[in-house]
Parts: structure tokens; C-alpha cells; sequence
């Protein structure tokens, strides 16, 4: 009977010392993600918020051409967009930061929303005019960003911003012209080069704060 009580109360305490172990072990992965999943994390919020800055792009720019009812809806989901970029910056680079490239972005869909206008009245120079302000603003962008974070080259960015208007203004032109394969295979290229644009942000951020992305494993 001694030993069964003394097997008892070994087990017990056994049973005991191990789940306090993977208790705290269980509290520790809580408490710092492994960098790995830190980064994967990063790479797919990045990922979503230039997403919707094309899909919706998309669907102001067919609303629109169209002359639908829900265009209004659509740019200000889109506008949306913009603060959302912007906070997301902002955990990084502070709350002003985070304003200024939402500024900077809602001018470049103001001018995106004028260049359609033009394009749809066939007004060539008015439209020449807005994407010249458009190139503009792709450069101040691509201008700020570097300031913020010296593993975001100033020549790569503004490659970057001159691709994504180029690729939409396809985008465009395939729309208005009634071009629907055209339109689809534009759509294509807006959305593969934003997921490689999104991923070279993500990059950058984590080569510059990399503290912020949990223990190495």
C-alpha cells in the first residue's frame, strides 16, 4: 500500500513540474513569434493593403468608365485605402510620417480620378496634363519613402511607382477601348507587380527594424 501511495504521489508530481514546464514554455512563444512567423505576418498585411489599393482601383476605374451608380462608393472605399497604408506606416515611422504618405497617396488617386474624367471625354491634353501631376507625385512618394528607410532605393521606388501608373493606364486604355482580354491580362500585370512591390516594402521594413520581428530561430 506504501509503495502504491509513494507511485501515486511520484506521478502527481511529475505531472505537475511538466505542466508548469509547458505552461511557460507555451508563455514564452507567446510572448516573442518566432522571426519567421513575425515576417510572414508583416509580408501578408502588406500584401492585403496594396491588394485593395488595386482591386479597388479597378473598380472605381470600370464603375466609372461605365457610368455606374456605385463610382462615388467605390472611390471613397479606395480613398479608405489610403489611411490605411498610412497608419500602417505610421506603426513604424511615427503618426506624422503615417499622414504625410497618406496625403501623398490620396493625391495620387485624386489624379488617377482626373485622368479617367479625361480619358473618358477624349480630352488628350487635359489627360497628358494629370499624368504628368501623376509621375509627380509618383516621385515625391517614391522621394519620402527613401528618407524613411535607407534599404528602399530612390531609383528602385520611383521604377516602382512608374511601373504601377504605367501598368493601370493599360489598364485603362484596355477598359475604355472595350478591349476585354486586353483589360484582363492589364489586371494581371497591375496585381503581380503590386504583390512584388508590397514584398519589397515588407523587406525593407523588417532589414530596418529587425528587433521588431520576434527571436531568430
Amino acid at each position: 500500500m506504501k509503495l502504491f501511495l509513494k507511485t501515486v504521489a511520484a506521478a502527481a508530481l511529475f505531472t505537475a513540474l511538466t505542466t508548469t514546464a509547458v505552461g511557460q514554455t507555451a508563455g514564452q512563444h507567446r510572448a516573442s513569434k518566432p522571426r519567421s512567423t513575425a515576417v510572414a505576418i508583416l509580408h501578408q498585411d502588406m500584401r492585403k493593403l496594396w491588394t485593395d489599393h488595386v482591386i479597388w482601383t479597378r473598380d472605381y476605374i470600370i464603375a466609372a468608365t461605365e457610368n455606374q451608380p456605385d463610382a462615388n462608393a467605390a472611390l471613397n472605399r479606395l480613398m479608405r485605402n489610403q489611411d490605411d497604408i498610412g497608419n500602417a506606416v505610421a506603426k513604424y515611422y511615427g503618426d506624422a510620417a503615417g499622414h504625410q504618405l497618406t496625403t501623398l497617396l490620396k493625391e495620387h488617386i485624386a489624379i488617377a480620378g482626373d485622368i479617367v474624367k479625361a480619358a473618358m471625354a477624349k480630352d488628350q491634353a487635359g489627360q497628358k496634363a494629370a499624368d504628368e501631376r501623376w509621375h509627380q507625385n509618383a516621385t515625391q512618394i517614391a522621394d519620402f519613402l527613401s528618407k524613411a528607410n535607407p534599404n528602399w532605393p530612390r531609383a528602385t521606388l520611383v521604377d516602382m511607382m512608374n511601373t504601377h501608373l504605367s501598368t493601370t493606364a493599360t489598364e485603362l486604355t484596355a477598359r475604355l477601348n472595350k478591349d476585354w482580354d486586353g483589360d484582363a491580362k492589364a489586371f494581371d500585370a497591375v496585381y503581380d507587380h503590386i504583390l512584388h512591390m508590397a514584398d519589397a516594402l515588407a523587406d525593407g521594413i523588417v532589414k530596418q527594424f529587425p528587433d521588431k520581428f520576434g527571436r531568430v530561430v
